[in-house]
C-alpha cells in the first residue's frame, strides 16, 4: 500500500524479507527491513560502537548521529533504498543498507552496498549474512551490482566480500579499495552460502547436545509430574555439568539445591529444560532471555496439538527464542540425549537408554520416542545422540541431518518422520549426508494423512513415493521393525561391493527360504547354497563360511543357523565371528535370536547382526545393496539448460491469487520460455477455418475435439490423424463438433510418429514440486506406471527418471522397433524441472501426448495450471525454515 504522496509507505516492507538465521557460533538473530520507529534503537545501536568500528564505517570519527541522517538512515522506500538491521531481543546488532546509484556512469541497475556489526559481535558471520540477503532483495526490484567502498585496513569487511563467492573487481586509491560486483547467484556463492549454513545450523545442534549446564524449569518433587521425571533422568545418566532445578516452593529436589526462578541461578545456563504448563511458559521464557539461555527443550504440550490457540502460542514462543538467540526444541517433545561419556546427557523423559552407539536418531513423536529408545536397548542397537522434537516449532530434521554430516560419532542417520517442515531442503541435505553415511526413514501417512494435508495433497503411488527417497539416497522402511534391522547392518558391517550373495547354513529349508527371498529382491546367488549338514561342528560351519567369503562371486553372506540338540548354539556364533570377513558384510539368522548376541559382538565395525527369520535378514541386506549402487553411481550434475528467458516467464506467470488455468496460447508461450515447442496447431470454429488452418500448417495433419474428455481419446472417436486432404477435414471438423457437442476443433501438424508419452510437474506437499513421466495409455494409467523425481533434478536424475517405468523398454528398441532419442526426453525433463525452479506459481503441468521418436520429443498439448505457491522452496538466503 503506498503513502499519499505515491511514495512507498516506510512501513509497508516486504514480509519475505523478514528471517531468522542462525549465526557461526550457533546463535541466532532475527532479520528484518528498517522502519522509521526503529529510530531511537538505531541511536543507541551506534552509541555501542567502538571508535575504531564507527571509523571503519564513516570513515571519520562520527561519534553521534544527527537527527538529520538518523531520519535518514531509519526512513527508506524499499526500492531504491533498503535498510535490513539484524535484531537480539529489542537490540540491534547489526545494520546493511544499499543505496540505488544514478547519474552519470550509471543505469540504475547499481546499488552502494555497506553494513556495520556492533563489536561484541563481530566474527560471528553477521556480515556475510546481511550481504546474502541484501543482495536477495537488490535482485527482486531490479539491481544487478553491488558497488562499495572500504578502507584497505578494515581488514575484516575486505574478507566478507572476498570470500562470498562473487567475481569481485578492485580499485584502490589512496587507501580505500573500491570493489564491484555482480550479485546474480553464481556456482560458487551458493556453495559458499551453503557451506556456511552448514557449518552454523551444526553448530546450533552442538550447543543444544554439549551444553555445559542445564537447568530443569519446573522440576518437582511430586514424582508423577514430568518436572520430576527429567530430573530424575539428567542426574541418573550423571550428566557431566551442573544440573540447576527450579522450583519455586522448594529449596531443594531430589537432593538438588533448588532455585525459585531461572534468573536466580548464580552459574551461566546453556540448556533449559522447561515443564510448566503451556500457559506459564511466557513468564518462563522471559525468564530464559535475560538469564542468556542457548537452548530450550519444551516438554511440555498444549500447544500447536490442540488447536488454532495452541499454534498461535506455539509459533509465538518459537518467534520469541529466535528472536533473543535460542533455538528451542518442541514444545510437546519427549527430550533429547547425548550418549557421548563425555556429556553423559538425558535431558529427555525416556527412563531406558540403549548404550552408546554409532546412530543418531530423531523422531518427531514423543510416545514413540520412548518404544524406539527401549527396543534400541533390547535389540543391541547403539545410538550416539537422539532427539525427540515434538511439534518442530523450530529445531527440525534437517537441522540435525545438517549436525550429523559432521559428527564424526554417527556412521549412520535413523529418522522417524510424520512430515516436512521444508521438503526441498531436506532432499538436498539428504543427498548431500547420504554420500558419506546411510539414512534409514520411516515415514508415517502412506495411507492416513493428517487432516490438513488431505486437501491438497498430491496422490502418489508408493512405488513412486520410494523413487523420490531413493533419488536423496535415503533407505525408506515400513515400520520401527524394519528401521531396526537395517539399523544394525549398516551400524555394524560393511557396504556390499555388489549384489552376488552366498547362502551357508545348516539346514536346507531354511538356506532355500534365504536363497528364495534373495532372487524376489533382484539380488543373485554366488552359487547354489551350501548345507554344512544338521551334524556339523563348529568348526566344520566355520570352515564353510570363511570358503564361501574368500570366493571373488561373493559380495555378501547370508548365515542360517538351527539350533543343534547336542552343542549349544554359542559355540557356533564364536566360530563364525571368527572366520568372518571384515571387508564383506555378513547377516545372520540364529532362530529366536534377535539383534546382536555376546558371541557375535566384536570391537568396532564387525559385529554380526542376527535376526529371527532369514527373510528379515535378506531384506536388510538388499536395502544396503540398494544404498551402496546408488552411493556408488555418479552424482550427475545440476544442469540448466540453454535457451531458457526466466524474466518472460515471470512475467506471464504474475503472481496469480488463485488457481487458474492458462489458456492456449499462454501455455505456449510460457513453455517456449523454456526451450519446449509446441507442435504448431491453431483453433478453428467453422470448416472452412479448420481448412484454411490445414492449408497454414501443412498437411498431414490431427484434428482434436475441444472436449477435455475427448482430445485425448482415440477409443472414443476424440481424435482423428493423417488427414491428407481437406474434404476429410471438412468431414473431420463436422464429426468433432458433433462429438463435443460445441463448435470448435484443434487442427495441428502431424508429428512424426513415436511412442506416446506424458510428463508433468506437480506439487506435493511432502516432497515439493515433482516432475512425472511415464507412457500413455490405458494399461499404463490403470498400473499407475508412472515415475516421479523431486526437483531439483541433475541429468543423472533425468535420465533415470526416463527409464524408471516399467514401459520403458517400449522407448528403447523393444521387439525390434527402433529406438527412441532418450537425450531429447531427458532434455525435455531438465527443461521442465528449471521451469519448476524458476516458478513455484506452476501448481501442475500436463504435457500430454509426447510422441518419442528417432526424430526427437514432440510436444502435442500441454495444460498448465498456476497459483499461490503452496511449498516451502529451498531457494533464496540462508533462513531457518
Amino acid at each position: 500500500m503506498g503513502s499519499e504522496n505515491g511514495h512507498r509507505d516506510p512501513f509497508d516492507f516486504p514480509r519475505r524479507w523478514e528471517a531468522d538465521v542462525v549465526l557461526s557460533d550457533g546463535g541466532t538473530v532475527h532479520l528484518r527491513p528498517i522502519t522509521p520507529d526503529d529510530g531511537e534503537k538505531l541511536r543507541e545501536f551506534h552509541g555501542r560502537l567502538s571508535e575504531r568500528t564507527r571509523y571503519f564505517r564513516y570513515f571519520g570519527p562520527y561519534p553521534r548521529i544527527p537527527q538529520r541522517d538518523l531520519d535518514r538512515f531509519s526512513t527508506v522506500d524499499h526500492h531504491d533504498r533498503v535498510a535490513l538491521i539484524a535484531l537480539l531481543g529489542d537490540d540491534i546488532v547489526a545494520v546493511g543498507r544499499f543505496d540505488r546509484l544514478h547519474g552519470e556512469g550509471h543505469r540504475g541497475d547499481s546499488a552502494e552496498v555497506a553494513f556495520v556489526v556492533e563489536d561484541g559481535h563481530q566474527g560471528r558471520g553477521l556480515g556475510s549474512i546481511l550481504l546474502e540477503h541484501l543482495a536477495a532483495a537488490a535482485r527482486e526490484v531490479g539491481l544487478e551490482r553491488f558497488e562499495a567502498e572500504v578502507l584497505a585496513e578494515n581488514g575484516q569487511m575486505v574478507r566478507v566480500f572476498r570470500d562470498a563467492g562473487y567475481q569481485v573487481s578492485r580499485a584502490f586509491e589512496e587507501g580505500v579499495l573500491h570493489l564491484e560486483f555482480a550479485i546474480d547467484p553464481t556456482d560458487e556463492s551458493v556453495a559458499v552460502a551453503r557451506a556456511r549454513e552448514q557449518a552454523a545450523e551444526a553448530r546450533s545442534v552442538h550447543n543444544l547436545l554439549h551444553p555445559r549446564s542445564v537447568a530443569v524449569i519446573g522440576a518437582s518433587t511430586d514424582p508423577t509430574k514430568i518436572g520430576h521425571a527429567v530430573l530424575k533422568n539428567l542426574l541418573e545418566a550423571d550428566f557431566n555439568g551442573p544440573v540447576y532445578p527450579v522450583n519455586a516452593e522448594h529449596r531443594a529436589v531430589r537432593g538438588v539445591r533448588a532455585y525459585p526462578t531461572v534468573l536466580d541461578i548464580p552459574d551461566d545456563v546453556d540448556l533449559a529444560v522447561v515443564a510448566v504448563p503451556a500457559a506459564s511458559v511466557d513468564e518462563v521464557m522471559d525468564g530464559c532471555l535475560a538469564k542468556g539461555v542457548k537452548a530450550l527443550v519444551v516438554v511440555s504440550s498444549g500447544y500447536g496439538e490442540t488447536g488454532p490457540d495452541g499454534l498461535s502460542a506455539e509459533r509465538r514462543l518459537a518467534a520469541e527464542a529466535r528472536a533473543h538467540g535460542m533455538r528451542v526444541v518442541g514444545p510437546n517433545a519427549l527430550g533429547v540425549i547425548n550418549l557421548d561419556p563425555k556429556v553423559r546427557l538425558n535431558a529427555s523423559l525416556a527412563p531406558k537408554l540403549p548404550a552408546r552407539g554409532r546412530a543418531g536418531f530423531f523422531c518427531q513423536s514423543g510416545a514413540l520416542g520412548t518404544a524406539i529408545l527401549a527396543n534400541a536397548a533390547g535389540w543391541g542397537l547403539g545410538l550416539s545422540t537422539f532427539v525427540s522434537a515434538g511439534n518442530r516449532a523450530d529445531v527440525s530434521g534437517n537441522d540435525l541431518l545438517q549436525y550429523w554430516e559432521t559428527d564424526p560419532a554417527t556412521d549412520v542417520v535413523l529418522l522417524y518422520l510424520e512430515s516436512f517442515g521444508n521438503p526441498r531442503k531436506f532432499a538436498r541435505l539428504a543427498r548431500r549426508l547420504g554420500r558419506t553415511k546411510p539414512i534409514v526413514a520411516v515415514k508415517s501417512g502412506r495411507h492416513a494423512v493428517v487432516p490438513g494435508l488431505a486437501a491438497t495433497a498430491a496422490k502418489v503411488d508408493e512405488s513412486s513415493v520410494q523413487a523420490l527417497f531413493e533419488q536423496a539416497g535415503v533407505i525408506r522402511v515400513d515400520s520401527l521393525a524394519q528401521l531396526f534391522d537395517t539399523a544394525l547392518l549398516l551400524a555394524h558391517q560393511p557396504l556390499p561391493k555388489g549384489k552376488r550373495v552366498a547362502v551357508v547354513g545348516n539346514s536346507t529349508a531354511i538356506g532355500l527360504l534365504a536363497a528364495d527371498t534373495l532372487l524376489a529382491q533382484d539380488l543373485e546367488l554366488a552359487g547354489d547354497p551350501i548345507d554344512v549338514g544338521a551334524q556339523a561342528t563348529p568348526e566344520e560351519f566355520a570352515k564353510a563360511v570363511k570358503e564361501a567369503l574368500d570366493r571373488a562371486d561373493t559380495d555378501a553372506l547370508v548365515v542360517v543357523f538351527v539350533p543343534p540338540i547336542a552343542v549349544p548354539g554359542a559355540a557356533y556364533a564364536r566360530a563364525i565371528k571368527e572366520s568372518a570377513h571384515r571387508t564383506k558384510p555378513i547377516v545372520s539368522t540364529f532362530l529366536a535370536v534377535e539383534g546382536i548376541p555376546d558371541e557375535l559382538k566384536m570391537p568396532g565395525k564387525g559385529s554380526i547382526p542376527s535376526y529371527a527369520s532369514p527373510e528379515r535378514a535378506v531384506l536388510s541386506l538388499a536395502r544396503a545393496v540398494r544404498y551402496a549402487r546408488w552411493r556408488a553411481a555418479p552424482q550427475g550434475n545440476f544442469v540448466r539448460p540453454e535457451g531458457i528467458d526466466a524474466d518472460k516467464a515471470r512475467s506471464i506467470v504474475d503472481n496469480p491469487w488463485s488457481e487458474v488455468r492458462l489458456d492456449d496460447r499462454k501455455a505456449v508461450e510460457l513453455l517456449e520460455c523454456y526451450g519446449i515447442d509446441v507442435v504448431p496447431f491453431r483453433i478453428a470454429h467453422s470448416a472452412e477455418e479448420a481448412v484454411q488452418a490445414a492449408d497454414e500448417l501443412g498437411y498431414p495433419v490431427a484434428m482434436k475435439a475441444t472436449s477435455e474428455r475427448l482430445r485425448h481419446r482415440t477409443d472414443l472417436v476424440g481424435v482423428r490423424l493423417d488427414i491428407a486432404q481437406a474434404e476429410s477435414v471438412t468431414g473431420a471438423y463436422q464429426d468433432l463438433a458433433e462429438l463435443s457437442g460445441k463448435p470448435g476443433v484443434y487442427v495441428q501438424r502431424m508429428a512424426p510418429k513415436g511412442v506416446s508419452c506424458v510428463l508433468g510437474l506437480q506439487d506435493d506437499p511432502s516432497f515439493g514440486t515433482l516432475v512425472w513421466f511415464g507412457l500413455s495409455g490405458l494399461v499404463s494409467d490403470l498400473l499407475g506406471d508412472r515415475a516421479y523425481r523431486a526437483v531439483p533434478l541433475t541429468d543423472t536424475d533425468a535420465a533415470e527418471l526416463v527409464a524408471a517405468p516399467k514401459a520403458a523398454p517400449l522407448l528403447t528398441g523393444y521387439r525390434g522397433d527402433e529406438p527412441a532419442d532418450l537425450k531429447a526426453l531427458q532434455d525435455l525433463v531438465l527443461r521442465l524441472a528449471a521451469l519448476a525452479e524458476d516458478l513455484p506459481e506452476v501448481r501442475s503441468l500436463k504435457l500430454e501426448p509426447v510422441l518419442a521418436s528417432a526424430a526427437g520429443a514432440f510436444v502435442s498439448s500441454a495444460r498448465i495450471v498456476i497459483g499461490p505457491p503452496p511449498s516451502l522452496h529451498d531457494a533464496g538466503p540462508r533462513r531457518l525454515r
